[in-house]
């Protein structure tokens, strides 16, 4: 009896990389740019965006002026009706979950509401299980 098996990791892409700078916005405009992730293996995954953990964002926010202030601690009980929404500040992402079948792509939209006056920053991560 032959047995045999292959191990691999999910095998993806992002672009554009890190950074996105919606560039200076006049208050009250909206703009929107696009992230595609391509799955590049041999099976589905899933993804999940996130707000990265308060601790990341506040050494990298140190390279840079005050970030916006973030949202209140009921912006949970608000996702979940805005299911497949992201809202962090001015920025929501969209869509925040799902399953990418192999070479499959998922367009990934984030828009910006130009809101108060001042620089607003927020960080996210992809989170693709088997990375």
């Amino acid at each position: 009896v032959r047995v045999s098996a292959k191990a691999e990791y999910s095998k993806y892409s992002i672009e554009p990389a890190s950074p996105m700078d919606f560039g200076t916005m006049v208050k009250g405009t909206k703009k929107s740019q696009t992230v595609l992730l391509e799955n590049k293996g041999k099976f589905n995954f899933k993804f999940h965006i996130r707000q990265a953990p308060k601790l990341a964002s506040a050494l990298e926010s140190k390279r840079y002026e005050k970030p916006c202030s973030t949202l209140a601690s009921h912006q949970a009980l608000l996702e979940l009706f805005l299911q497949g929404h992201l809202r962090l500040g001015t920025f929501t992402v969209f869509p925040c979950s799902g399953s990418i079948c192999p070479l499959g792509q998922q367009k990934i939209t984030v828009e910006c509401l130009a809101g108060q006056e001042g620089r607003c920053e927020e960080q996210l991560y992809i989170d693709i299980p088997g990375r």
